[in-house]
């Protein structure tokens, strides 16, 4: 958006410096050409008197005249009958021009190119006879020409042609347009860093929002924006923040419930497996120890159902903040509780990765124990007898990887796409005795704490979960 607001302001400015700056640059090379022109042609009509005059006096005052043009920018060329004849004055190569001059007695002034000017402005002036007395007659126009529609190309004794080099104009012009050209990059460059000022400046309050709402899609319900800005986005802040206000209330009850319901639940629960065994151990009925025992292993599965929800009550309320954990020493604790489990049905767990210390990720304090066993409790499920589940830590810059193989079955994709939503339960090997909320537990917990967790095909088959830890640095957070 900021982008859009610059290229918006800079766009208005340059058509507004367009519509002003362009016109006027035309005007003053208009200007230009125009004064020109009638600087060039008085000059010839006064060349083209004293010509007409035709005495020693004028021929002489001609001649002045036509050697003060610089040689190397103008030139005079006159052509009369025997009239003023000398190095200075010379006689025009003959062309069409030249033409309509002596024979129509008729003004032309030709730029030499139909764009701005050409090389030279050329201006072509008839010459009519003058009485010796110098008075005008009263068909003159006191210029040199005779009067519309009173010319006589009788009186027509010569024609006076200016050469005008235009070098100097185009120099002028490219002044002209150059200085208005460099003023506009100046202009616009100071607009865009205007634009951003003010872009970033209106966006502000945007961005906050913006912010906030990263925070709430995060699971931060305490976010709040601060009401600043236009009217528009302050009505926009007090709506945002009263939604997640009501949000974090509603959510915050939802929890409260089912961690209550899941610790009340606990009680009886209890209390009812009790009374199973004690009814397991008084009956000598094969048919109704077996109806008690199954009711026992539903009661077994219940209590994992309701530990599961309490788990993931807690999870989600973050009642904790990150802090920097060695991840060996986590994972070694938690592998030392679950190998006798392993032992037991012949399955190895075996623990690698890079030998460069000790890595320090971010987590909360006993996330990653419930992480681990939730993903080790998985791995032994599926894993067949004597299989091995392999532990692997490693370090990749600002995030560590720790995964975990296994080599039971594993997972088409359809599988992997459902594995981490609640209640869902996969094929394991040793029965479906899971509750369905165990990887749901490992995503929100790792989530929680800033990572990520993807399954994936372990090499030669099987599973592999890949979390994504934030590294922490040695000694600090």
């Amino acid at each position: 958006m900021i982008r859009q607001l610059i290229r918006s302001y800079v766009l208005l400015v340059a058509v507004a410096i367009a519509l002003f700056t362009v016109p006027v640059a035309f005007t003053l090379t208009n200007q230009l050409r125009g004064d020109t022109r009638e600087s060039i042609t008085r000059e010839a009509r006064t060349m083209a008197r004293l010509l007409g005059a035709g005495d020693a006096a004028s021929c002489e005052a001609l001649a002045k005249m036509a050697g003060a043009y610089p040689k190397d920018q103008e030139k005079v060329e006159v052509s009369a009958t025997d009239r003023c004849a000398g190095e200075v004055l010379r006689r025009p190569t003959p062309d069409a021009a030249l033409t309509r001059a002596l024979e129509r007695g008729e003004e032309t002034v030709d730029w030499g190119s139909d764009f701005i000017w050409g090389k030279n402005l050329v201006v072509t002036v008839p010459s009519f006879e003058r009485p010796a007395t110098g008075e005008e007659s009263a068909d003159d126009t006191g210029d040199g020409t005779r009067a519309a529609g009173k010319k006589q190309t009788a009186d027509v004794v010569g024609a006076v042609r200016i050469k005008f080099s235009t070098d100097h104009l185009t120099d002028r012009l490219w002044q002209i347009w150059g200085f208005r050209a460099g003023l506009a990059v100046l202009v616009l460059l100071a607009a865009a860093g205007i634009g951003v000022f003010a872009a970033r400046r209106l966006t502000a309050p945007l961005r906050q929002l913006n912010e906030m709402a990263s925070k709430m899609s995060d699971g931060d319900l305490k976010a709040r924006s601060a009401i600043t800005g236009p009217q528009e986005t302050q009505t926009l802040a007090r709506t945002l923040n009263q939604a997640s206000e009501r949000l974090d209330t509603l959510i915050a009850s939802q929890r409260i419930f089912v961690a209550d319901a899941s610790h009340q639940l606990r009680t009886p629960l209890t209390a009812l497996r009790l009374s199973l065994d004690n009814i397991a151990d008084g009956v000598d009925d094969e048919f109704v120890r077996e109806d008690v025992e199954q009711a026992t292993a539903e009661v077994v599965r219940m209590s994992r159902l309701v530990n599961g929800l309490l788990v993931l009550a807690r999870a989600e309320a973050k009642v904790t903040a990150a802090e920097p954990l060695s991840l060996r020493d986590v994972i070694q604790e938690r592998l030392d509780v679950w190998r006798p489990a392993a032992d037991e049905r012949g399955v190895t767990i075996t623990l690698r990765g890079s030998a460069d210390g000790r890595p320090l990720v971010l987590a909360s304090p006993g996330h990653l124990d419930q992480v681990l066993d939730n993903v080790l409790s998985n791995a032994l499920e599926v894993s067949p007898d004597g299989a091995t589940i392999t532990v692997r830590v490693e370090s990749r810059g600002d995030e560590v990887v720790l995964s975990v193989l296994d080599e039971g079955p594993g997972m088409s994709d359809a599988e992997k796409s459902r594995a981490f939503d609640r209640f869902w339960r996969g094929q394991g090997l040793t029965g479906k005795s899971g509750s369905g909320l165990g990887l749901a537990v490992v995503k929100q917990l790792v989530t929680d704490d800033g990572g990520t967790v993807i399954l994936k095909d372990a090499p030669g088959g099987g599973l592999c979960v890949a979390l994504t830890l934030r590294a922490a640095r040695h000694g600090g957070g």
